[in-house]
């Protein structure tokens, strides 16, 4: 439970209709083993110790009563387990009866959660036996003790602020109005749905859906469980399909037709996060809520949910290319819509050779297609300076060639001396002077060209480089509108090669390929026989690392303690955990000291969740202090 993560289970046993002694038995030894698994929150099936399949037997005053005492058996063999039970049984209250979701912990009963939305239709007929739950919690008493008994009760952890269950049972999900809405607005952070939902062709992938976006339009973990074999097959076939989702993404899920139990961990953290970034949840419904306390004991949850380490780009490749293809035409209809309010007909990119100016090109390209205009209207300049290598000038004129548009060099050495002997700038001293100074003059070239053409200068630096800080003030970081601006560094890769694959010239691919097989480099410091010597990954470490810490924390919230032990996750057998926290201190600082520059942006479009514009996803002061994140990060 520290840093958030909790482990749930969903357990679907193997019952005997309307046997409660026989299915106590399969529920408590199911429950040992989901606890032995580490569960802290253990979800049964809607009715499993009488079985959802009684029909007319509910009506017998034997089977209720027998359920009662079974489900105190169950209750007693929690005390000495340190977790949220619920279990599904009949209960009579005031001469009605009701489907019932309870709550246990350590051997008391929390509450009882009557269900809501009584089915009558198709294969369907609850309304026969049960009434619908009462909304407002009552005073019930069992076993000689008073617990809350109503659909609006919430059970509120006291040790650990954030974690609040609310319970819905199976049709509960399926209608427009479900109880888990008010209890995800009363600050439910998990909703268990106890359910008994049979199988029918194509049900599987309905029942997925819905659990994926109550999840994620309620901004919670979602543990589903269900009814499987040993349900009467009389009419029905009930398959045991449990799910658990969080935030619309499914953590886990068992296959049909068998018993089984899925566990996943949930993130309570991330799950706070989402909603205060969206401030939408937190006390909306006007029915009456009963928080019913209990307490977990707060321990490090051993993970077993995965952690991509890209998390910008997708594993698999058909949606990888799909990616690919609606990136590509974000930016590309962002700028489209530039050039059709500004009237433009050139744009003027500075090309060096490299992944970003490649992949801003390419765009440039494409939108230029899209509007009907001559390629020749747009001027690629190659800029060579002190430190450019013939492998990168060689493709970036062969590119612009390739592509048909205007090739247009200029050499900047010459005005970047003469800029040197105006300040008094010794040329031998490779300093950020010697490097910025480059950069700046390059900028310049771009937008007096653009200014004489009547053009529009393209950005070509990349998300990853403005979380990182790394480009130079009023430099490179300067353009009339930058397409590369919303994508990270390992995205930027893929959609290259992407267009290397995908383009359907040898010629052309085979120079992408080149590029993306060329190490990234501002080039501004002097090759060495040839060779790229200011490599930037070895400056500020790889962009693989950078992207992963970008994406956790900035999307999902994450602390730097989190974060990094995420990272140890998923870079496990390719960074050592001493590389990792390196660069993590590295990232922490650059972030906050560079914000300075991410706060004279130009426009460009943003492409995914994590964006830094000032005037939309990040705004934040350039003078924020990283004391307490590094303090963090120093006691690990």
């Amino acid at each position: 439970m520290e840093q958030g993560f909790i482990k749930v289970a969903a357990v679907t046993p193997k019952i005997k209709v309307a046997d409660p002694v026989h299915n106590r038995g399969v529920i408590c030894a199911e429950l040992e083993k989901a606890y032995a698994g580490g569960a802290k929150i253990i979800a049964f099936p809607e009715l499993c110790l009488t079985g959802y399949t009684c029909g007319d037997l509910f009506l017998q005053q034997l089977l209720l009563e027998e359920a009662k005492r079974q489900l105190l058996v169950v209750a007693k063999s929690t005390t000495d387990k340190d977790a949220l039970v619920i279990v599904g049984l009949p209960m009579e209250r005031s001469g009605k009866l009701y489907n019932a979701a309870v709550v246990i912990q350590k051997g008391e009963i929390l509450g009882i959660v009557p269900k809501a939305n009584i089915p009558s239709y198709a294969e369907f007929y609850e309304g026969r036996h049960f009434s619908e739950g009462n909304r407002e919690p009552v005073a019930f008493e069992i076993d000689g003790k008073t617990v809350p008994f109503g659909t609006n009760l919430l059970f509120c952890c006291e040790n650990w602020k954030g974690l609040t269950v609310g319970c819905e049972i199976c049709e509960d999900l399926w209608v427009a109005g479900s109880p888990g809405t008010d209890h995800a607005l009363m600050g439910a952070t998990v909703l268990v749905n106890l359910s008994a939902s049979d199988e029918t062709v194509g049900k599987d992938e309905y029942r997925e859906l819905l659990v994926k976006s109550a999840s994620a339009r309620l901004l919670c973990g979602y543990i589903y469980a269900t009814a499987g074999e040993g349900e009467s097959t009389q009419d029905l076939v009930f398959g045991g399909h449990n799910l658990i989702a969080e935030n619309g993404t499914i953590l886990g899920q068992t296959k049909r037709f068998q018993c089984s139990t899925v566990f996943a961990d949930l993130d309570i953290h991330r799950i706070l996060s989402e909603r205060r970034r969206m401030g939408t949840f937190g006390g909306d419904s006007k029915a009456m809520y009963v928080s019913v306390p209990f307490a977990l004991k707060v321990e490090q949850t051993s993970l077993e949910r995965s952690f991509e380490n890209m998390p910008f780009v997708p594993t698999e490749e058909e949606k990888r290319r799909l990616r690919c293809e609606e990136v590509l035409s974000i930016q590309a209809y962002g700028l489209k819509k530039r050039y059709e309010h500004t009237g433009a007909s050139v744009a003027v990119i500075g090309i060096s050779g490299g992944l970003d100016s490649a992949l801003a090109l390419l765009v440039t390209v494409k939108t230029f297609d899209l509007l009907g205009l001559d390629r020749k209207g747009i001027v690629a300049v190659t800029m060579p300076g002190f430190g450019t290598t013939d492998r990168t000038a060689r493709n970036a004129c062969r590119l612009a060639e390739l592509l048909g548009v205007r090739l247009e060099r200029v050499d900047i050495r010459e005005a970047v001396e003469l800029h040197f002997r105006d300040i008094g700038q010794a040329p031998e001293k490779r300093d950020v002077v010697y490097e910025n100074a480059q950069a700046r003059e390059r900028t310049q070239v771009l937008m007096d060209l653009a200014n004489r053409l009547g053009g529009l200068v393209i950005g070509t630096g990349d998300l990853s480089e403005l979380a990182l800080g790394w480009a130079t003030y009023n430099g490179d970081q300067m353009s009339m509108y930058s397409v590369n601006a919303g994508v990270p560094k390992t995205l930027v890769r893929h959609l290259v090669k992407f267009c290397a694959d995908s383009c359907e010239d040898r010629e052309l691919s085979e120079v992408l390929e080149d590029v993306l097989d060329t190490p990234v480099s501002p080039e501004l410091l002097p090759a060495d026989d040839g060779r790229i010597v200011q490599k930037t990954e070895e400056l500020t470490g790889p962009y693989e690392l950078h992207d992963f810490f970008l994406y956790y924390m900035l999307r999902c919230g994450f602390p730097p303690a989190k974060v990094f032990r995420v990272a140890v996750l998923a870079f496990r057998g390719l960074y050592e955990e001493a590389v990792i926290l390196k660069w993590l201190k590295v990232f922490y600082r650059r972030f906050f000291g560079q914000q300075f520059k991410r706060s004279a942006l130009p426009d460009g479009p943003k492409v995914g969740s994590v964006a830094l514009s000032p005037r939309g996803d990040l705004r934040m002061p350039s003078d924020a202090c990283v004391h307490i994140w590094l303090e963090e990060l120093e006691q690990l």
